[in-house]
């Protein structure tokens, strides 16, 4: 510890000319500090027992857009969907909605929620989107570092709905979605849920793989304001890519969205070690890749 301080205090210096990093950072370290006298609480053992899913996008802000789509549409089918197999499948979880229709919900509000029901899990639904019209596959992120430039850009378009927020620079403490350097909080970030939010993440995509025929695009982390504002154990799932042709037509139809939900719900069930042979809940998709 003894170099530890003059480090630390060298580093507030730096970070004090950009003041939402250097107030974050101050809050980080406090925590920190703290966590050495005082035992981390576990996640709830039951497992996922009150759910915020959270779909994505919705009434001014329609998020991605494809030649027949928008995403707005397409998540909030998803998330309806998930619920109703919930309740039918798993009444036992309570499951809260950040929006059940065609409605603008500001991005710290639906991290919020998860506070304001005492939810134990959030999961944000959305679709992709790249300059590149042959990307497909389905990825999931969790709170965290980014790893490539690929990723912050996704991060920075999905991050960028607070500038349509009112007073969006005092409700985020002068966070800019579009400044990299704004970003360089998150490289700071101890997250106490990675390891739930992780484990999730991975049985999400392996039931789109195996289930929906999705290409796996693997687990990743990224600085998502709404993660960040949840937390709690929180996932950001992007479910396809509606700039693809093809695979918007597939996010876009009755069958896809119902599988995906299904496979989000298995994926569920499976965190929660409740597998049951033979269950049914969607198979796996023609002409899925």
């Amino acid at each position: 510890m003894s170099n530890f301080v003059p480090k630390l205090t060298e580093a507030f210096n730096i970070m004090k000319k950009h003041t939402w990093v250097y107030l974050s950072s101050l809050l980080i370290c406090g925590l920190i500090v703290s966590s050495f006298n005082e035992p981390v609480m576990p996640f709830n053992d039951g497992g996922i027992r009150n759910l915020v899913i959270d779909a994505g996008h919705g009434g001014k802000d329609p998020g991605a857009i494809g030649k027949e789509a928008k995403e707005k549409d397409i998540t909030l089918a998803i998330a309806l969907e998930l619920r109703r197999i919930l309740n039918e499948k798993a009444p036992e979880i309570k499951v809260n909605m950040t929006r059940e229709d065609d409605t603008f919900i500001e991005l710290h509000k639906r991290g919020a929620t998860v506070a304001e029901v005492k939810a134990d899990f959030f999961i944000s639904i959305h679709c992709n989107a790249n300059d590149n019209k042959e990307a497909y596959g389905a990825e999931t992120y969790i709170l965290g570092t980014h790893k490539s430039e690929a990723n912050m850009d996704v991060v920075m378009r999905e991050n960028s709905v607070i500038l349509q927020e009112k007073d969006f620079e005092a409700v985020y403490e002068g966070f800019d979605p579009n400044s990299i350097a704004a970003y360089i909080f998150f490289n700071y970030i101890t997250n106490v849920h990675m390891e739930e939010s992780a484990k999730l993440a991975a049985r999400v995509q392996t039931q789109f793989a195996q289930r929906v025929g999705r290409k796996d695009r693997g687990v990743k982390q990224a600085g998502y304001l709404v993660l960040w504002r949840a937390s709690k154990p929180a996932i950001l799932i992007e479910t396809g890519f509606i700039s693809n042709a093809e695979e918007e037509k597939f996010l876009n139809s009755d069958n896809g969205k119902s599988y995906l939900a299904s496979a989000i719900y298995r994926a569920i069930r499976d965190y929660n070690g409740d597998t049951v042979p033979g269950d049914e809940g969607g198979e796996p998709a023609e002409g899925g890749k």
